[in-house]
């Protein structure tokens, strides 16, 4: 699968990345999700495979999906058989989040990216549109830290994998009222925090990358965010951990449902039987092989953000395999029509 589709799921998050980016800072976070979404859909559907969205775009952004059960790729068209190989066939899930961040591309603001995850068939956990209590940490933490203790439990073992004083611990959190409690236990720890107002992918995948000066995400964000964020850490080797939240009165917002119990229910009908499993990176996206893509659409502590010349465009993508055991960052420049001048850099 690395093979027939990495280099062109690089395309796929450029091209997104590129349509949204035209609309960065116009305030508009409709449209800068629509044109992303339309682009990414568009490309996906020229690449030689049979691939099924299991996560797609959220409906609280009352915005066009990829929804779950859309089925892309050129191998999904009637006379598929005529040029497809069954034998041959790469049949893929794939979880999608055009432009993470819509908010930051509307108001002109870092850390929006096109990003998507890919694995074989059955891969990637179908997470529900819920919320997901999340727990991102380097690679050296792994199976150290966890969920299930206090975030000063957490920084006092982060502190002794990474040989650092809690003082010089960065964490990122969601600046939202449902963390007023963390945010004070990880000052009162000694730690310092980072406040983010979108995009916890970037910041969970940050934690893997030494020089990044983050280096844990807590809280609470979106649950198909979770998946693709778990997608990469999988392949990195970090410290990734989830667990369902499906009380409303929890994530304090209103869009997860009316209540506890309806929300319950559903999970059930899911196959969810274990609400409050807490699951790792592993369990999150299992499948043999996983890739993660990912472009950014303003600029980002990992990615530049698209930039446009006359006649062109430049964008800075990251691709991840667990199968070649490979981090590339993609410096891609896109000839629109004859350039003038293509800067270096």
């Amino acid at each position: 699968m690395d093979n027939v589709i990495g280099l062109e799921i690089i395309e796929v998050v450029e091209q997104a990345a590129i349509a949204s980016a035209r609309w960065m800072g116009k305030g508009d976070k409709n449209t800068a999700d629509h044109v992303a979404v339309e682009a990414m859909r568009e490309r996906m559907n020229k690449i030689h495979m049979r691939g099924r969205i299991v996560i797609g775009e959220g409906e609280r952004d009352e915005a066009p999906m990829l929804y779950i059960g859309e089925e892309l790729g050129i191998c999904t068209v009637p006379n598929a058989k005529d040029f497809c190989d069954p034998e041959q066939l790469v049949e893929i899930d794939i979880a999608v989040d055009p432009c993470e961040g819509t908010n930051l591309v509307a108001y002109g603001q870092n850390g929006s990216m096109a990003v998507l995850a890919i694995s074989e068939k059955g891969g990637l956990f179908a997470a529900p549109d819920f919320y997901m209590k999340k727990l991102a940490a380097p690679a050296v933490a792994k199976n150290h830290v966890d969920i299930r203790k206090s975030a000063t439990e957490n920084l006092k073992i982060l502190s002794d994998c990474m040989n650092r004083a809690v003082e010089e611990l960065v964490v990122v959190v969601m600046d939202r009222p449902r963390h007023k409690g963390l945010i004070n236990e990880i000052r009162e720890a000694g730690a310092r925090v980072r406040l983010i107002s979108d995009g916890d992918v970037s910041a969970a995948i940050c934690c893997a990358f030494s020089g990044s000066n983050i280096h844990a995400l807590m809280g609470i964000g979106a649950a198909p965010e979770g998946v693709i964020s778990a997608a990469a850490m999988r392949a990195l080797g970090g410290h990734f951990q989830g667990q369902l939240i499906y009380d409303p009165e929890v994530v304090q917002t209103g869009l997860i449902g009316e209540s506890k119990e309806s929300n319950l229910a559903r999970l059930k009908e899911m196959g969810i039987n274990d609400p409050d499993r807490v699951y790792n990176a592993e369990e999150l996206a299992s499948g043999e092989t996983v890739l993660f893509a990912a472009c950014g659409i303003t600029p980002g502590t990992l990615m530049e953000g698209v930039r446009f010349f006359h006649g062109g465009a430049r964008t800075q993508s990251l691709v991840i395999s667990s199968q070649s055991k490979t981090v590339r960052f993609v410096d891609t420049v896109h000839m629109f029509e004859q350039p003038k001048s293509i800067q270096l850099r």
